[in-house]
């Protein structure tokens, strides 16, 4: 059953993968998910894969969706990534990236946001 937030939430994945092909990046794939974490769009900038994870806010006082990515939802998207990563050939750039979209529509396109800690 979808949920309000789940119906939203896929809204405002649709968005951001339009905007950011757009920017002239390609959709390699959505919503890839393990058991430890997920990533809600997994593109390709030139030569670089980009893990994005994609925040969708009403409007309150939590700050925008850029702000709540905690270093819990870090280490889930990390581990996603390493485990879409090993089904590849080769070795990528890759990045982290996040797109935010406020309650009035507003996309904030965050490139390399957080990095992997080596």
């Amino acid at each position: 059953m979808n949920t309000v937030a789940q119906r939203k939430g896929q809204f405002g994945e649709e968005q951001a993968r339009h905007y950011l092909c757009r920017q002239g990046l390609e959709c390699l794939e959505s919503n890839f998910r393990i058991r430890r974490g997920e990533i809600d769009l997994i593109m390709l900038d030139n030569d670089e894969v980009v893990f994005v994870e994609v925040r969708t806010r009403a409007e309150g006082p939590y700050g925008d969706g850029i702000d709540s990515i905690t270093r819990g939802k870090q280490q889930r998207l990390i581990a996603a990534a390493s485990a879409w990563l090993q089904r590849q050939r080769g070795e990528p750039a890759t990045r982290f990236d996040v797109v935010s979209i406020d309650a009035d529509g507003r996309i904030t396109w965050m490139q390399d946001a957080f990095r992997v800690d080596g």
